[in-house]
């Protein structure tokens, strides 16, 4: 249980818990959903006679204690022995990805071959997604304790099932909304193609630091003020191809994602990020990641109507280097714009930050406090910790508390 730092959920009862973990199934799309490392489950076996032929040998049933909460052992009737934290435990030691994170941020293929949506269990059409995104530079392990904390508890693990997001990091802001949209999309349409399972509605995302951001993103309507903050003219007076052309208004006009009810930001940069400009952001900068095709498009529509950027960003756009981590700059025009972009009603959200003590500015040493935080929140958790929020206790506690709401 280190992944867990040695908590550990379950419960005795009849039958001896498991965890199975099977080889992820490439040839099905259903297969391809499922985790690097497999399928794994928390079962429980035991062994009974055979009902059918009592001079046959007993036979060995394995049986999924979320499924089956208690079996009739002759007048008795007895639950079942589970653990809810072993299999997850045993396939995040055997994970690859804890290497990937710092190379999806520089452009390393191995995150971007792995980017998607990974459902953790079953797809069941009656429970929320609750859907975590992970922030720069990281992978979705770091979700280990709150998806443990969810499977432990009875009444959130009836209510909510685990997705979790992984993305490359180093692609700017809004390509990386553009993105996971894209992922949620391909994910219903395979797991609810008529659009009909209760599951639709009630959403809820959990983002930490630029995860928070892009979660945020999903939850709004755009409206014309990013398009604005960097175009001086409307799209039908650009020239461009059709196929740039829809490429962009995709990335700078949308609308809140359908069936999210519920948002929770952890550190997340809203209002950006000084960390950006400083000499260390400068060579990051430089440094991370490639150029994707929705930037070559920005590039060829900026080359070819210098007239119809905003200055400022004219020579930004013309040069084709916007990644992450320039896009989450504070003064950064587009990203300035997007603070102005809450969710609207319907939606609740809640902002949890980190404050190092000690510190002249409060800060979690990456996020400050004043970014973390946005107007409108149903609630706000300020906590002495670094950026790392995912693993502080109080946190995992106060979503806990969040998703029972």
């Amino acid at each position: 249980m280190d992944a867990f730092h040695g908590e550990r959920f379950g419960r005795p009862g009849f039958g001896v818990p498991v965890a199975a973990l099977s080889p992820r199934h490439e040839g099905d799309p259903l297969g391809r959903m499922q985790p690097l490392s497999g399928a794994f489950r928390n079962l429980t076996a035991w062994i009974e006679p055979d009902p059918l032929q009592l001079d046959a040998p007993p036979r060995l049933v394995f049986a999924d204690p979320q499924k089956i909460d208690a079996i009739s052992v002759g007048p008795d009737r007895r639950e079942l022995a589970r653990d809810t934290s072993a299999a997850y435990a045993w396939g995040i030691r055997i994970s690859k990805l804890a290497r990937a994170g710092l190379w999806g941020l520089v452009g390393g293929e191995a995150i971007e071959h792995r980017a998607g949506l990974y459902l953790l269990e079953d797809f069941d059409p009656n429970k929320r997604p609750l859907v975590m995104i992970h922030g720069l530079g990281s992978i979705p392990l770091i979700w280990a304790h709150l998806s443990n904390a969810v499977w432990g508890m009875d009444d959130l693990r009836a209510r909510f099932q685990i997705w979790q997001v992984i993305y490359p990091t180093d692609e700017p802001l809004l390509v990386t909304r553009s993105r996971v949209q894209g992922y949620l999309d391909a994910a219903w349409q395979l797991l609810d193609p008529d659009g009909d399972a209760p599951a639709r509605s009630g959403a809820v995302l959990v983002g930490h630091s630029l995860g928070g951001v892009i979660a945020r993103l999903l939850c709004v309507d755009s409206g014309d003020a990013l398009w604005n903050a960097a175009f001086v003219v409307p799209p039908g007076s650009l020239d461009a191809s059709v196929e740039d052309l829809e490429v962009i208004k995709r990335l700078f006009t949308f609308h809140a994602y359908p069936g999210i009810a519920r948002a929770v930001f952890l550190a997340a940069p809203h209002r950006g990020s000084p960390s950006a400009a400083t000499p260390l952001g400068q060579v990051t900068r430089a440094v991370v990641g490639r150029r994707t095709a929705e930037v070559h498009a920005l590039r060829r529509i900026a080359i070819a109507n210098p007239n119809g950027i905003r200055p400022e960003l004219l020579h930004t756009f013309q040069q084709g280097w916007i990644n992450s981590i320039a896009t989450l700059q504070s003064e950064q025009p587009v990203r300035r714009a997007t603070e102005s972009l809450l969710p609207p009603t319907g939606i609740t959200y809640h902002t949890i930050a980190g404050v190092r003590p000690g510190r002249r500015q409060q800060t979690d040493g990456v996020v400050p406090l004043e970014s973390a935080q946005i107007p409108g929140a149903a609630s706000c958790l300020v906590v002495e910790d670094g950026h790392r929020l995912h693993d502080n206790p109080h946190v995992v506690a106060e979503v806990v508390r969040i998703l029972r709401l």
